[in-house]
Order: structure tokens, then sequence, then C-alpha cells
């Protein structure tokens, strides 16, 4: 297995992966697939934030996971927190992919001076949440009852992670 940074060529794949976990969990919360079309404006806001998109492949160049992270409130005082989300392709689940992604993008946001990553996990996802405890993050509140999927009420959850950077921050 090979990590790499992910580009446009890649937006199939990761497309792939999004759609199965629109149609099948409650990771997303959209109710259609996505199209093809939508990946161009996605890979714009992350060049144009300077957000990395990191994939794992294995030997046949297939994405077996993806993660990024974008910024987390467009208002100014929020420069230094963003957002993560991370995805692994279902038939490589329960490999630990999942925490090696989250270890790169916690190593990424760091690198790039952020203060807290913050992760939005729904609540019955307890691989997510026990994996996002083993990187340290801590619990920081729910939002109940705010999605409705699959005829049932979801419940959000906000994990973050107090990072290192910045050296010197500053207002404005």
């Amino acid at each position: 297995m090979k990590q790499i940074l992910c580009d446009r060529s890649h937006a199939g794949q990761i497309l792939e992966i999004l759609n199965e976990a629109i149609l099948n969990g409650t990771a997303l919360w959209d109710y259609q697939p996505r199209k093809l079309a939508t990946m161009e404006p996605w890979f714009d806001a992350k060049e144009a934030g300077n957000f990395p998109v990191i994939g794992f492949v294995d030997e046949q160049h297939q994405l077996l996971a993806f993660g990024s992270y974008g910024t987390f409130r467009a208002w100014p005082a929020y420069k230094y927190t963003v957002e993560h989300s991370l995805y692994v392709e279902r038939s490589a689940r329960g490999q630990g992919l999942g925490k090696r992604m989250l270890e790169q993008l916690i190593r990424h946001a760091e690198a790039q001076g952020f203060h807290n990553l913050i992760g939005g996990i729904t609540s019955d996802n307890h691989a997510s949440i026990k994996t996002h405890l083993n990187c340290g993050f801590e619990p920081c509140g729910t939002i109940r009852h705010c999605g409705y999927k699959f005829e049932k009420w979801i419940d959000l959850s906000f994990y973050q992670r107090i990072l290192s950077g910045p050296m010197n921050p500053v207002d404005g």
C-alpha cells in the first residue's frame, strides 16, 4: 500500500467511494449520488485553500482511502481551524486505513500551522469515533436530530484535536 497526494485524475475513484457512502450509510448526508461534474469545484476549493487530498492506493493504483480538510467556517477568525473528512473504500475497511489517514491529516494540518482539527461524525459511527479518540481527539458536542436519512433522525457529534500551530497567531 502506498500513500499519495490525490489530484483530479483520482476524481472518479474518489466519487465511487463517496457515492457508496451516500447510498449505503450516514457518513454523508446526501440523498442522491454525486455526479462527476461536482468534483471540479471540489478540487478547485482544495487547491484555492491549499488543502491536501491524501490517498492510499494498492499495487494496482486502486484508491482504498482518501481524506482531506477544508474551511471549518467562512469567517476570518476561524482561519486556524479546519474540518476534515476521510473515507475508506468498503472492501478495505477494518484494516487500519482510517487511523493511518487521520494521522496523516493531523501531520499535514500541523505542518500548515492550523490550531484545531474538527471532525463531524454521525453519532452511531462507533468505528470512526473510536479511531478519533485513539488519535487524540476529544468530544466537543452533539447536535441531536439534525439530519434525517433512511427514515430516521441522525445525531451529529463533533470531535476536535488541538494542534501545535500556529507559532505566531494574528488577528485580521
